[in-house]
């Protein structure tokens, strides 16, 4: 039996979901079953950096940058569904992994 597992990773919450919705549909139409989107861990990456590069070191400011994930499993997929998923436009700011 094979499997493709699709991982989907970006910085805005909606945009990783409107995402993985468009994959979705895109494998239903093509006759594949589809397992998820399942939510993965966020990741959180913490950044501190000095406000004035001169004076005040104690002056500090801190971002947060999240990237949310999501998985899809396609589970029985045919030539259609392959093919469908490489010609897929996605929204600017997702990053996809095939496997």
């Amino acid at each position: 039996m094979q499997k493709i597992r699709i991982k989907i990773k970006g910085y805005d919450p909606k945009v990783t979901d409107n995402a993985a919705l468009q994959i979705i549909e895109s494998a239903l139409r093509t006759g594949a079953k589809t397992v998820g989107p399942i939510p993965l861990p966020t990741r959180k990456r913490k950044f501190t950096l000095n406000r004035s590069p001169h004076v005040d070191a104690k002056s500090k400011e801190q971002f947060e940058m999240r990237i949310h994930k999501r998985l899809i499993e396609i589970v029985e997929p045919n030539s259609k569904t392959i093919d469908s998923l490489t010609h897929l436009q996605l929204a600017a700011g997702v990053e996809i992994e095939i496997k």
